[in-house]
Parts: C-alpha cells; sequence; structure tokens
C-alpha cells in the first residue's frame, strides 16, 4: 500500500473513519464535531456518513462529554470525545481523574474503560490563554490514565486507530499548530510502531533531544540546523506509560540530553524525564539533562506568543551548554 501525502488533521479524519467502520461501538462525540466537523476539521464529514446517532454534537459541558463517555464505555460502546480546545478540559477534569482514571483497577480488572479523549494542544496559532496551553503533566500524574502526543500525520493516523482499540481510557494530545502540516502516511497498521513507544525521529551520536508534540518539528529543525554537534532525536511518543528502554539506551550512548516541551518547566514532565534519566544514566552522563520549556507565567497575548514558545535558538543553545561541563 503506497503512501498518500496527508495533513495532520486529514490523517486524524482518515483514523477516525477507518476506526468507525471496523467497529459499529465506535462514537464520536463533542462540540460542533457534527455538522461543523469540529473547529479543526478533523471530524469533517464523519456525520454525514455514520449519522447523528454516532457522531454527536453535545452541549458546551465538558464535565458532562466525558461523564456520558464514561457511561456508555461501561455499556459496551467505545467512546472519543473531543475536548475543542485543551483550556476548556478543566471542566471534566474531575470526571477524568476521579472517575475514568480509577475505575479499571477499583473493579479489579473487570471493567475495561475504552474512552479516548482528543485534545487539541499548545500554542502558536495566534490563540488566546485558554486555547494554547499544554495540561500534559496533570494527567501523567494520574495513574490509571494512558497519555500519549501524535506529532506528524502518520502518527495521527495510527495511533488514534491505536487507542480507541486499547482497553484502558487514554488521553489523545494533538498539536494544534501541526494540523496543516503535511507528510506521506502509510495506512498499513502492520508496520506503524506501537503507541507505547518512543521511536527516534534522527539518529544522532552526541546528544540526545527528547520531545513530543508540537516540539519534535521544532527539535529535528534544531537538530538539522547543528553543523558542530550529531543530535539525536527522540519522539517520545508516549508519555504514560513512558518508554524508557528506547530513551536510556540513547543517553547511554550519547552523554547528554536535553528535553524539549511547550509547557512551563516548572514542575513540567520534563522534570520526570530529567529525574529518571539522571538515576538510571548517572555514570554515563557527560553534563546535566536540561530542559527547554515555557515560562512560569499564564499563556500570554497571541502577539508575545513567539517569546513564550519554545523555538529553534533556545534548543540550539541548550545542546550548546551540555558540552559547557
Amino acid at each position: 500500500m503506497s503512501a498518500e501525502t496527508l495533513t495532520l488533521s486529514r490523517a486524524m479524519n482518515e483514523g477516525l473513519r477507518k476506526a468507525m467502520e471496523n467497529d459499529p461501538k465506535v462514537l464520536i462525540m463533542g462540540e460542533d464535531v457534527g455538522k461543523l466537523g469540529g473547529v479543526f476539521r478533523v471530524t469533517d464529514g464523519l456525520q454525514k456518513d455514520f449519522g447523528e446517532a454516532r457522531v454527536i454534537d453535545t452541549p458546551l459541558a465538558e464535565s458532562g462529554i466525558v461523564g456520558t463517555a464514561i457511561g456508555l464505555a461501561l455499556r459496551g460502546y467505545r467512546p472519543v470525545c473531543e475536548i475543542q480546545f485543551d483550556g476548556f478540559v478543566f471542566p471534566a477534569f474531575n470526571q477524568i481523574t476521579t472517575q475514568l482514571a480509577k475505575m479499571r483497577m477499583r473493579s479489579l480488572g473487570t471493567l475495561e474503560l475504552p474512552v479516548v479523549i482528543r485534545i487539541p494542544c499548545g500554542g502558536g496559532i495566534g490563540a488566546v490563554e485558554h486555547h494554547s496551553e499544554s495540561p500534559e503533566a496533570y494527567f501523567t500524574h494520574t495513574g490509571g490514565l494512558r497519555v500519549v502526543a501524535c506529532s506528524n500525520p502518520s502518527d495521527a493516523y495510527t495511533m488514534i486507530q491505536q487507542a480507541i482499540e486499547c482497553p484502558d481510557p487514554v488521553i489523545f494530545f494533538e498539536p494544534k499548530r501541526r494540523y496543516w502540516d503535511k507528510a506521506p502516511v502509510d495506512r498499513d497498521l502492520s508496520k506503524a510502531a506501537p503507541f507505547d513507544k518512543a521511536v527516534v525521529a534522527r539518529p544522532g551520536e552526541d546528544v540526545t533531544v527528547l520531545a513530543y508534540g508540537p516540539m519534535v518539528k521544532t527539535s529535528l529543525e534544531a537538530a538539522q540546523a547543528d553543523e558542530q554537534h550529531s543530535i539525536e532525536v527522540i519522539d517520545v511518543r508516549s508519555l504514560n506509560p513512558l518508554d524508557e528502554e528506547t530513551i536510556l539506551r540513547s543517553v547511554r550512548r550519547t552523554g547528554r540530553c536535553v528535553v524539549v516541551h511547550e509547557a512551563p518547566i516548572f514542575n513540567g514532565y520534563g522534570g520526570e524525564l530529567a529525574a529518571r534519566i539522571t538515576e538510571k544514566c548517572f555514570y554515563h552522563l557527560e553534563a546535566p539533562v536540561l530542559r527547554v520549556g515555557g515560562f512560569s507565567t499564564p499563556y500570554p497575548p497571541s502577539r508575545l506568543e513567539d517569546h513564550y514558545l519554545p523555538d529553534l535558538d533556545r534548543v540550539l543553545d541548550a545542546v550548546d551548554r551540555t558540552f559547557a561541563w
């Protein structure tokens, strides 16, 4: 099967379509996902083809969306909830962390909660603060949730189908500023990496850069621009559970590591990566693990977001600093 060039949003759309074709129990629910096709048109055309009983335009009530999805999952359905923007997930936070995350363990594994919660994440589109957040640390901290982040169209197509098939609840982060990026997509799922595994996006020898979601492209651009160092870029993909094997193998070989994410550095997900690498690669490290991220402030007005968001220069500066020790 030949690869076709698609945008990330179109790849998501086709991945959802394939999952709905394969399993009549797959439902899509969210604000404006039906007739409008979603704010980013990820669900465009799905209600027309599958009907209003399977692609459901919900009220503006995120807690209600997730609460209803929990009930549907307990009755054998596989609901996919769209949270319109990252900052809108917080009204549903109690349902996700108190109910959804805990039911499978509470039932000693007898209950499955195959709920996928899609969250467009991050900034870079000139939006306001409630539309540009990176809330991954809240959910990786919560046991019982799988948390994944796609970074390119090929992963968007395969990972959304893998998430829907998973018996556990999945928080699925989509980098909204990458929705219009194009890349070849191979529809052969047998060739896809498991969605709980990291992948080496670019091999290198001198330093390991860990990134996920929107920062993978930025890290790859930094690696391409650096003429002094051979940078290995790893797309973490699965934030919880974490694929330690792939990450530690790389860092033990390069001896240096930089972690990149959009979220603020303070108490961000990168702190967990840095801690694990320090604990398990201590005698291989030539320098401390450095982090590149946002500032510890609310997301700024759009005219300042280029200063707030990590860019190529900030990644390269961190790489240079790992060689200063």
